[in-house]
Protein backbone atom coordinates (compact mmCIF):
# COMPACT_ATOMS: atom_id res chain seq x y z
CA UNK A 1 0.00 0.00 0.00
CA UNK A 2 1.46 3.22 -0.90
CA UNK A 3 1.65 5.96 1.56
CA UNK A 4 -0.45 8.58 0.57
CA UNK A 5 0.73 12.53 0.78
CA UNK A 6 -1.68 14.31 3.28
CA UNK A 7 -1.99 17.70 4.48
CA UNK A 8 -0.10 16.50 8.16
CA UNK A 9 2.50 15.39 5.70
CA UNK A 10 2.73 18.95 4.29
CA UNK A 11 3.18 20.52 7.52
CA UNK A 12 5.77 18.44 8.58
CA UNK A 13 7.51 19.49 5.83
CA UNK A 14 6.64 23.21 6.21
CA UNK A 15 7.97 23.23 9.80
CA UNK A 16 11.25 20.83 9.06
CA UNK A 17 11.99 23.88 6.80
CA UNK A 18 11.24 26.53 9.23
CA UNK A 19 12.99 25.17 11.67
CA UNK A 20 16.08 24.39 9.16
CA UNK A 21 16.04 28.18 8.09
CA UNK A 22 16.17 29.28 11.72
CA UNK A 23 19.10 27.43 12.50
CA UNK A 24 21.28 29.10 9.23
CA UNK A 25 19.90 32.43 10.30
CA UNK A 26 23.84 32.69 12.65
CA UNK A 27 25.09 31.48 9.19
CA UNK A 28 23.77 34.11 7.29
CA UNK A 29 24.54 37.03 9.82
CA UNK A 30 28.77 35.48 9.78
CA UNK A 31 29.14 34.98 6.43
CA UNK A 32 27.40 38.35 4.95
CA UNK A 33 28.62 40.63 8.27
CA UNK A 34 32.49 38.41 7.32
CA UNK A 35 32.39 40.56 4.14
CA UNK A 36 31.36 44.19 4.64
CA UNK A 37 33.31 46.77 5.44
CA UNK A 38 33.45 48.03 9.59
CA UNK A 39 31.08 50.67 8.57
CA UNK A 40 28.54 49.12 6.63
CA UNK A 41 28.32 46.44 10.00
CA UNK A 42 27.51 49.14 11.86
CA UNK A 43 25.01 50.44 10.25
CA UNK A 44 23.33 47.64 8.82
CA UNK A 45 24.01 44.46 9.90
CA UNK A 46 21.03 42.16 8.72
CA UNK A 47 21.49 43.19 5.10
CA UNK A 48 22.86 41.74 2.10
CA UNK A 49 27.11 43.50 1.89
CA UNK A 50 27.23 46.48 -0.70
CA UNK A 51 29.78 45.11 -1.71
CA UNK A 52 32.17 42.22 -1.55
CA UNK A 53 35.43 42.74 1.16
CA UNK A 54 37.32 39.74 0.41
CA UNK A 55 40.26 41.50 1.97
CA UNK A 56 38.83 40.87 5.38
CA UNK A 57 39.82 37.38 5.07
CA UNK A 58 42.94 38.41 3.69
CA UNK A 59 43.86 40.35 6.60
CA UNK A 60 42.62 38.59 8.89
CA UNK A 61 44.78 35.21 7.65
CA UNK A 62 47.67 37.21 8.21
CA UNK A 63 46.95 38.92 11.40
CA UNK A 64 45.70 35.30 13.27
CA UNK A 65 48.95 34.05 11.90
CA UNK A 66 46.65 31.55 10.81
CA UNK A 67 49.13 28.67 9.66
CA UNK A 68 50.91 28.73 13.13
CA UNK A 69 47.34 28.97 15.31
CA UNK A 70 45.96 25.93 12.84
CA UNK A 71 48.57 24.00 13.69
CA UNK A 72 48.08 24.40 17.35
CA UNK A 73 44.56 23.78 16.63
CA UNK A 74 45.49 20.33 14.77
CA UNK A 75 47.78 19.37 17.00
CA UNK A 76 45.49 19.63 20.03
CA UNK A 77 42.79 17.97 18.31
CA UNK A 78 44.74 15.05 16.83
CA UNK A 79 46.49 13.98 20.27
CA UNK A 80 43.50 14.83 22.54
CA UNK A 81 41.47 12.53 20.50
CA UNK A 82 44.34 10.02 20.07
CA UNK A 83 44.62 9.57 23.55
CA UNK A 84 41.30 9.18 24.25
CA UNK A 85 40.38 6.39 22.34
CA UNK A 86 43.01 4.60 23.10
CA UNK A 87 42.62 5.06 26.70
CA UNK A 88 39.08 5.21 27.09
CA UNK A 89 38.22 1.90 24.64
CA UNK A 90 40.68 0.26 26.72
CA UNK A 91 38.85 1.11 30.02
CA UNK A 92 35.23 0.84 28.43
CA UNK A 93 36.60 -2.95 27.44
CA UNK A 94 37.50 -3.63 31.00
CA UNK A 95 34.14 -2.51 32.53
CA UNK A 96 32.10 -4.37 30.02
CA UNK A 97 34.01 -7.32 30.68
CA UNK A 98 35.04 -7.27 34.20
CA UNK A 99 31.76 -8.61 36.11
CA UNK A 100 32.36 -7.18 39.45
CA UNK A 101 30.26 -4.50 41.60
CA UNK A 102 33.54 -2.08 41.38
CA UNK A 103 33.32 -2.18 37.45
CA UNK A 104 29.91 -0.93 37.82
CA UNK A 105 30.79 1.75 40.58
CA UNK A 106 33.67 3.18 37.99
CA UNK A 107 31.63 3.14 35.09
CA UNK A 108 28.73 5.51 37.30
CA UNK A 109 31.33 7.57 38.49
CA UNK A 110 32.32 7.99 34.61
CA UNK A 111 29.09 9.09 33.66
CA UNK A 112 28.13 11.13 36.92
CA UNK A 113 31.67 13.36 36.04
CA UNK A 114 29.74 14.47 32.60
CA UNK A 115 26.76 17.00 34.80
CA UNK A 116 29.12 18.67 36.87
CA UNK A 117 29.87 21.97 35.69
CA UNK A 118 33.69 22.83 34.52
CA UNK A 119 33.47 26.52 36.14
CA UNK A 120 32.96 24.71 39.32
CA UNK A 121 36.33 23.10 39.56
CA UNK A 122 37.95 25.65 36.90
CA UNK A 123 40.26 27.27 39.72
CA UNK A 124 41.36 24.00 41.75
CA UNK A 125 42.24 22.60 38.34
CA UNK A 126 44.32 25.38 37.36
CA UNK A 127 46.05 25.54 40.77
CA UNK A 128 47.03 21.78 40.42
CA UNK A 129 48.13 22.08 36.76
CA UNK A 130 50.33 25.11 37.60
CA UNK A 131 51.65 22.87 40.50
CA UNK A 132 52.11 20.10 38.07
CA UNK A 133 53.86 22.53 35.88
CA UNK A 134 50.97 21.53 33.13
CA UNK A 135 50.01 25.23 32.45
CA UNK A 136 51.58 26.59 29.00
CA UNK A 137 52.09 23.18 27.44
CA UNK A 138 50.27 21.78 24.79
CA UNK A 139 50.32 18.26 26.29
CA UNK A 140 49.50 19.81 29.60
CA UNK A 141 46.15 20.82 27.79
CA UNK A 142 45.67 17.62 26.20
CA UNK A 143 45.84 15.54 29.25
CA UNK A 144 43.30 17.64 30.65
CA UNK A 145 40.95 16.75 27.57
CA UNK A 146 41.40 13.33 28.55
CA UNK A 147 39.96 14.17 31.73
CA UNK A 148 36.97 15.71 30.38
CA UNK A 149 36.27 13.77 27.48
CA UNK A 150 36.83 10.58 28.97
CA UNK A 151 32.70 10.28 30.35
CA UNK A 152 31.05 10.49 27.26
CA UNK A 153 33.53 8.50 25.80
CA UNK A 154 33.84 5.70 28.21
CA UNK A 155 29.50 5.77 28.55
CA UNK A 156 29.62 5.71 24.17
CA UNK A 157 32.17 2.44 23.72
CA UNK A 158 30.79 0.95 27.21
CA UNK A 159 27.56 0.83 25.31
CA UNK A 160 28.48 -0.87 21.97
CA UNK A 161 30.96 -3.25 23.60
CA UNK A 162 28.08 -4.74 25.17
CA UNK A 163 26.77 -5.78 21.66
CA UNK A 164 30.13 -7.73 20.69
CA UNK A 165 30.01 -11.52 21.39
CA UNK A 166 32.01 -12.78 24.19
CA UNK A 167 32.36 -15.88 22.37
CA UNK A 168 34.72 -14.36 19.76
CA UNK A 169 36.94 -13.29 22.52
CA UNK A 170 37.38 -16.68 23.99
CA UNK A 171 38.01 -18.28 20.46
CA UNK A 172 40.93 -15.83 19.92
CA UNK A 173 42.20 -16.78 23.67
CA UNK A 174 41.77 -20.67 22.96
CA UNK A 175 44.12 -19.84 20.12
CA UNK A 176 46.62 -18.54 21.80
CA UNK A 177 45.88 -15.06 22.16
CA UNK A 178 46.62 -12.97 24.83
CA UNK A 179 43.86 -10.48 26.79
CA UNK A 180 45.90 -7.59 25.12
CA UNK A 181 46.17 -9.11 21.64
CA UNK A 182 42.17 -10.35 21.75
CA UNK A 183 40.92 -6.76 22.08
CA UNK A 184 43.44 -4.44 19.72
CA UNK A 185 42.96 -7.96 16.91
CA UNK A 186 39.34 -8.79 17.59
CA UNK A 187 37.79 -6.03 19.42
CA UNK A 188 38.83 -3.09 18.49
CA UNK A 189 38.43 -3.28 14.61
CA UNK A 190 34.33 -3.62 15.47
CA UNK A 191 34.56 -0.44 17.00
CA UNK A 192 34.93 1.44 13.89
CA UNK A 193 31.44 3.08 13.59
CA UNK A 194 31.62 4.02 17.34
CA UNK A 195 35.18 5.14 17.13
CA UNK A 196 34.03 7.28 14.15
CA UNK A 197 31.06 8.62 16.44
CA UNK A 198 33.63 9.76 19.19
CA UNK A 199 36.05 11.50 16.90
CA UNK A 200 34.04 13.70 15.27
CA UNK A 201 32.08 14.96 18.05
CA UNK A 202 35.20 15.62 20.41
CA UNK A 203 36.55 16.84 17.38
CA UNK A 204 33.59 19.52 17.19
CA UNK A 205 34.12 20.46 21.22
CA UNK A 206 38.22 20.14 21.17
CA UNK A 207 38.37 22.12 17.84
CA UNK A 208 35.90 25.04 19.40
CA UNK A 209 37.01 25.23 22.91
CA UNK A 210 37.90 28.36 24.17
CA UNK A 211 37.79 28.54 28.01
CA UNK A 212 40.01 25.78 28.85
CA UNK A 213 42.90 26.82 26.47
CA UNK A 214 42.71 30.23 27.59
CA UNK A 215 43.10 29.24 31.60
CA UNK A 216 45.91 27.07 30.02
CA UNK A 217 47.72 28.43 27.35
CA UNK A 218 49.40 32.28 27.90
CA UNK A 219 51.79 31.62 25.72
CA UNK A 220 50.87 33.82 22.40
CA UNK A 221 52.86 31.07 20.47
CA UNK A 222 50.78 28.20 21.69
CA UNK A 223 47.57 29.84 21.30
CA UNK A 224 44.58 28.15 19.14
CA UNK A 225 42.19 29.40 16.55
CA UNK A 226 39.29 30.36 19.22
CA UNK A 227 42.04 32.33 21.27
CA UNK A 228 43.49 34.37 18.59
CA UNK A 229 40.27 35.18 17.40
CA UNK A 230 39.20 36.53 20.70
CA UNK A 231 42.07 39.16 20.43
CA UNK A 232 40.53 41.68 17.39
CA UNK A 233 37.90 41.98 20.47
CA UNK A 234 40.20 45.09 22.60
CA UNK A 235 38.66 46.58 25.66
CA UNK A 236 37.91 50.16 23.15
CA UNK A 237 37.48 49.14 19.73
CA UNK A 238 36.22 45.58 18.49
CA UNK A 239 37.10 44.48 14.69
CA UNK A 240 33.74 42.95 13.90
CA UNK A 241 34.84 42.65 9.60
CA UNK A 242 37.95 40.71 10.76
CA UNK A 243 37.05 38.61 13.44
CA UNK A 244 33.71 37.94 11.35
CA UNK A 245 36.25 36.83 8.62
CA UNK A 246 38.48 34.85 11.43
CA UNK A 247 35.74 32.99 12.90
CA UNK A 248 34.98 31.88 9.21
CA UNK A 249 38.18 31.01 8.40
CA UNK A 250 38.29 28.69 11.80
CA UNK A 251 34.69 27.09 10.59
CA UNK A 252 35.88 25.96 7.43
CA UNK A 253 37.94 23.09 8.08
CA UNK A 254 35.73 21.82 11.08
CA UNK A 255 32.78 22.51 8.25
CA UNK A 256 34.71 20.33 5.79
CA UNK A 257 35.57 17.74 8.81
CA UNK A 258 32.35 17.27 9.64
CA UNK A 259 30.46 17.15 6.21
CA UNK A 260 32.94 14.08 5.24
CA UNK A 261 32.58 12.50 7.88
CA UNK A 262 28.77 13.37 9.27
CA UNK A 263 26.87 9.87 7.70
CA UNK A 264 28.99 8.08 10.49
CA UNK A 265 27.45 10.12 13.93
CA UNK A 266 24.07 8.40 13.26
CA UNK A 267 25.09 4.76 12.82
CA UNK A 268 27.32 5.23 15.44
CA UNK A 269 25.07 5.92 17.98
CA UNK A 270 22.40 3.89 16.90
CA UNK A 271 24.70 1.01 16.83
CA UNK A 272 25.98 1.85 20.06
CA UNK A 273 21.89 2.05 21.55
CA UNK A 274 20.69 -1.11 19.92
CA UNK A 275 23.62 -3.44 21.22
Amino acid sequence: MENKYTSKTLLVEIFGIILGLLFLIPFYYVISNSLKSFAEILTNTSALPSSLHFENYLNAFEKLNFLKVFSNSLLVTIASNLVLVVFCSMAAYMLVRTKKKISNIIFMAFVAAMIIPFQSIMIPLIKTASSLHLLNSIWGLVFMYLGFGSGMTIFLYHGFIKGIPVELEEAAIIDGCSRFGVFWRIVFPLLKPITVTIIILNSLWIWNDYLLPSLVLQNPELRTIPLATFFFFGQYTKQWDLALAALMIGIIPLLIFFFSMQKHIIQGITSGSIK
